[in-house]
């Protein structure tokens, strides 16, 4: 017995969908304009962070260590995902500081003066 199916309703084509011109779409001030999630926040004001390294512990393999951030949870969670996923590699927070993988010193530094943090490299 063939079982009695609904018949799906036609998509409508792009050409039959309703546009709005240009003139009617709302516009975002540069002040409404969603700010990176792993900018630096005002706590930090210019604090700078320092990125050491570390190999204690972890069986002669380097670990980059970010210190001094000063923002919340959300933040530092943010900022290392964001670095994580630019330098493809992994990483932890643990604490108030952020671990990415292997010697990244150099790249970490770059990358967070592009952020607007004040960065140092500091010698470990």
């Amino acid at each position: 017995m063939p079982k009695n199916r609904a018949k799906p309703e036609p998509r409508q084509s792009s050409a039959e969908l309703p546009r709005q011109s240009s003139a009617e779409l709302p516009r975002q001030s540069s002040a409404e304009l969603p700010r990176h999630p792993a900018a630096p926040f005002a706590v930090q004001g210019t604090q700078p962070l320092r990125v050491h390294l570390e190999r204690k512990g972890r069986k002669g393999k380097a670990v980059s260590i970010i210190k001094g951030v000063k923002s919340p949870d959300v933040g530092k969670h943010a900022l290392a995902k964001y670095l994580k996923n630019k330098l493809g590699t992994g990483g932890a927070v643990k604490g108030a500081d952020i671990e990415i993988q292997g010697d990244q010193r150099e790249q970490l530094v770059k990358l967070l003066n592009e952020l607007g943090y004040r960065t140092k490299k500091a010698a470990g």
